[in-house]
């Protein structure tokens, strides 16, 4: 029975030994050795590793990627001396733990306040050469871009890699809002005036070139309208004047009708004429001639 139990506390106190020497590392993490406060090795790949019990203690940092959200907007001055209030955020991770430990004792919060520091240093540069509508539209991936290549090349001397830095909203205080606002309206409002001005000039052109195509298209419709009727004249007066010169009694005849239709157009139309006249020969009887 005794020796039984001797075996059991030799395994006992041979586990605990085994678990104070035997370390181990994930995927997800990053680990350093401490011998009596200093560093002596640091575990990138995962696995199962040994150290020295009770001399040697061992921390692990976090190797996934991070993300650093601004509770509340930061406040910029543009070139044009305007406030603008900046939301951003930043995507980050531990590359080098040994530079981390070192540069800010492992503690996640203080890195934080590191990049925190580097990115608003780098966006009030940028932003002070630029002005509101660069800042807000025009220019925001650049900005993007060279903040993230300036905090990357910093925040390497502490062991951290920037992934990505991203303006999430560019606003503008409301009383440089109210001013912004009424100066685009006011631009809005010159533009307007302005195309509605080339529209109205670009209206009385195409009029007055319309006028003068009309008036060319009703002058040569006269021209030939002229035209075509002096040639109607004219074979109408070689019409006449062949049927004159073949019959000239049914020339008389038909000049005489033509005469009574034009002078009697209505019933009050008076005539007051000798019925003996030439005028009326065609509306006599006409006399039976005797041998």
């Amino acid at each position: 029975m005794q020796k039984t139990t001797r075996v059991f506390v030799a395994i006992l106190v041979f586990l605990i030994l085994l678990s104070m020497a035997t370390y181990t590392v994930d995927q997800r993490e990053h680990g350093i050795v401490f011998r009596l406060g200093e560093i002596v090795a640091v575990k990138k790949d995962p696995g199962l590793y040994f150290k020295v019990p009770l001399v040697d203690n061992v921390r692990h940092f976090d190797n996934r990627i991070l993300t650093y959200d601004s509770s509340t907007p930061d406040r910029f001055i543009t070139s044009e001396k305007k406030n603008v209030l900046v939301d951003s955020f930043i995507k980050w991770r531990i590359i080098d733990p040994a530079k981390y430990y070192v540069s800010v004792n492992g503690d996640e919060r203080q890195a934080e306040r590191r990049l925190t520091q580097t990115v608003n240093d780098g966006l009030r540069a940028e932003f002070g050469k630029r002005t509101i509508q660069e800042v807000v539209s025009g220019e925001r991936s650049e900005i993007m871009d060279i903040i993230k290549e300036r905090a990357d090349r910093e925040s390497n001397n502490i062991g951290i890699q920037i992934l990505d830095v991203r303006l999430r909203r560019v606003d503008l205080p409301k009383e440089v809002s109210d001013s912004v606002y009424q100066r685009m309206e006011a631009e809005r409002k010159s533009v307007a005036n302005e195309l509605r001005s080339e529209g109205f000039a670009e209206s009385e052109k195409i009029k007055a070139n319309a006028e003068k195509e009309k008036e060319i298209i009703i002058t040569d419709a006269y021209r030939e309208a002229q035209k075509l009727k002096g040639e109607g004249d004219a074979k109408a007066a070689r019409v006449y004047s062949n049927v004159f010169n073949k019959n000239k009694e049914f020339y008389d005849f038909y000049r005489s009708i033509e005469a009574y239709r034009n002078s009697v157009n209505s019933k009050d139309d008076i005539l007051v004429l000798d019925p003996n006249t030439e005028f009326f020969k065609y509306l006599q009887p006409k006399k039976n001639s005797t041998k």
